[in-house]
């Protein structure tokens, strides 16, 4: 009963940790993104420490607010705000190194431009 038991846990762990395992992508990690207004009066370029955890992207930065999601193939689809400013973006990663557009509003003006990311090490 008791090595049934423990076969059965043991089993039970390894099909979690192999399911935790798939559900990494490979744009998981640490990334440096850099966001650059090409059209409209929005800060010329900021530069963001993010991570993508199982195909999410996260910040944990304060002020401002980052969501978004990495596709298998590596499409990305991410949503920034802060304060009356907020923006979409979309682009695609590799490996180790992205780049997409993003269009915006700051106030009742329209910015855009382009991002590129890459990965830290």
């Amino acid at each position: 009963m008791v090595s049934h038991l423990v076969r059965t846990s043991v089993m039970t762990l390894l099909c979690i940790a192999s399911t935790a395992t798939t559900a990494r992508t490979p744009y998981d990690g640490a990334w440096s993104v850099l966001i650059v207004t090409e059209r409209g009066i929005c800060d010329r370029a900021y530069r963001y420490g993010v991570q993508i955890v199982n195909g999410n992207v996260v910040y944990d930065g304060g002020a401002v607010n980052m969501s978004g999601r990495v596709a298998a193939n590596g499409a990305v689809r991410v949503t920034v705000s802060a304060g009356n400013a907020s923006a979409n973006g979309l682009g695609r990663l590799s490996r180790n190194t992205g780049r997409g557009n993003w269009i915006g509003r700051s106030g009742a003006e329209l910015c855009s431009g382009h991002w590129e990311a890459e990965r830290r090490r």
